[in-house]
């Protein structure tokens, strides 16, 4: 992988803890080579450097994170400390409860709303030993695809703090690409895990639609078709590690799966016997030249793992975004303000209250007519899926583009909804409950990072990782860092 150059020379890695993989840190701490509070320290360090350059963090939690973190070196050298992510710090996105902490969900609504309960990915890592640093930034109810709120402000990218980090799950993912500890949970109703991942270059996973519950506590319950939750890491291990926790039957969700503990494997190997369909713009999206560049790139690297490329896709309606996905997704989003006067949405973004608005109008009609145009692009990924083990697109049809602003109207001289047109990978994805991750596969003219898309069958999240694994070796971009990452202020590595 190489940035716009082509040069492709590792810059230096950053020197604070909260840099490491969770593996990494989980291997450290079996050596003894430092302590549960030698990396929350790191992380809390890092953590206040990038949100000083990039406004990432709603709500800090250093106080109880580093109790945490000294009761877990306690319980280390004692011999006693015990999870899978025990002493790896994590921050949680704002729209997902932590009890007892604000969750403003980047809305004026709230901003007196403490959660008295745990979501229940919260729960699972709290209970893996993983330590909670914050709350990271999101857009108002998650409603668009930057992290830019009335209550936090705007979201930046550590790659270059004039454009945006993408969102909703923006500060997770600037996070984590700035070296703020390795992994970050965010949701993801249109692109939301994706995007910013993308935009930020990290490993952003959305599961099968139901394989991590949401419920309960999970704000706001708006995207109720649509939304997932999961990873956001800079390696495909901690990826897969994390899933692992998370992945789980709830019956307060009723959209959770009931299916058993699961276990991932994120070693590298060849592809042998894979077959990779690929579509570089889904016969409908403009694409800028720099993503269709390095989208044609990465196809070559999977072909030399060993996988059988072919160009496919699900031939979806080209009118899908205004015919299926608004009527959905805009009713979804207005029905849980339902409750909600104008006067409650005074200090909301004059644009969320147009999504609310759009929502409003849509009938019950158009919202059924909709949902079975929905069973229609769904039955396409059913018959791609026969003809192929997975599909790959790029992640978004353009780079990172000016922060403060919402999307881009043109793309390659191509007028695009600025919205969610920018962005015709990854909501397709969210209608079908297909699980997808992006991963990085290259850098724009402008040192911007660029992903690419794995889309898998229902629950084949192993197919996912698998393939993910093997770019990562090929392409390991987790050598790559932000000048934000590797500037002054940060911690140093004890060991």
């Amino acid at each position: 992988m190489t940035d716009g150059s082509g040069r492709a020379a590792f810059p230096p890695a950053p020197t604070g803890l909260g840099a490491l993989s969770a593996t990494e840190i989980l291997a450290g701490y079996r050596r003894k080579a430092f302590t549960p509070r030698d990396v929350v320290d790191d992380t809390i360090t890092a953590l206040e450097t990038t949100n000083e350059a990039c406004n990432a963090v709603v709500t800090p939690m250093y106080e109880q994170a580093r109790a945490d973190a000294d009761r877990l070196t306690k319980e280390m050298r004692a011999g006693e400390a015990k999870g899978p992510l025990a002493g790896v710090p994590v921050t949680i996105k704002d729209l997902v409860f932590v009890a007892g902490v604000p969750a403003y969900a980047g809305s004026p609504m709230n901003r007196s709303f403490v959660p008295d309960v745990d979501a229940a990915v919260v729960s699972a890592l709290k209970a893996s030993g993983a330590i909670i640093t914050c709350k990271t930034t999101t857009c108002e109810s998650g409603y668009k695809l930057t992290a830019d709120s009335p209550v936090t402000g705007v979201t930046r990218n550590p790659w270059n703090t004039g454009r945006t980090s993408g969102g909703s799950s923006g500060g997770a993912a600037a996070g984590v690409a700035a070296g703020c500890g390795p992994i970050a949970i965010g949701t993801d109703g249109v692109g939301s895990i994706r995007v910013p991942s993308s935009f930020c270059g990290v490993f952003g996973l959305k599961p099968t639609f139901g394989l991590v519950p949401r419920s309960p506590g999970f704000s706001p319950p708006s995207w109720a078709s649509l939304a997932h939750t999961g990873p956001i890491t800079r390696t495909v291990a901690d990826a897969a590690l994390t899933l692992e926790i998370i992945a789980a039957y709830d019956l307060r969700d009723t959209a959770s799966l009931p299916v058993s503990a699961r276990r991932f494997d994120a070693t590298a190997g060849r592809l042998d016997g894979v077959r990779i369909g690929a579509s570089a713009d889904l016969g409908y999206a403009a694409v800028s030249p720099d993503v269709s560049a390095a989208f044609g790139k990465a196809l070559a690297v999977l072909d030399s793992c060993g996988a059988h490329v072919t160009m496919d896709g699900p031939g979806l309606d080209p009118e899908i975004l205004e015919h299926t996905l608004k009527p959905i997704a805009f009713t979804e989003q207005a029905a849980a303000v339902a409750t909600r006067t104008t006067a409650d949405l005074a200090d909301s973004e004059a644009d969320y209250r147009d999504v609310v608005s759009a929502g409003r109008h849509y009938s019950g009609t158009d919202y059924i007519e909709a949902s079975y145009r929905r069973g229609q692009a769904r039955s396409a990924f059913v018959k791609l899926f026969e003809r192929v083990d997975v599909l790959v697109t790029p992640t978004v049809a353009v780079t990172a583009f000016d922060a403060g602003k919402i999307g881009v109207e043109t793309i390659d001289g191509r007028k695009v909804d600025p919205h969610l047109g920018w962005s015709p990978f990854t909501w397709p994805i969210n209608l079908a409950g297909l699980p997808a991750a992006t991963l990085p596969c290259g850098f724009d003219r402008d040192g911007m990072p660029i992903g690419l898309q794995i889309i898998a069958p229902w629950l084949d999240e192993p197919t996912i990782f698998r393939i993910a694994a093997a770019f990562e070796q090929a392409q390991p971009w987790a050598k790559f860092w932000p000048q934000l990452a590797l500037g002054e202020g940060r911690g140093r590595a004890k060991g």
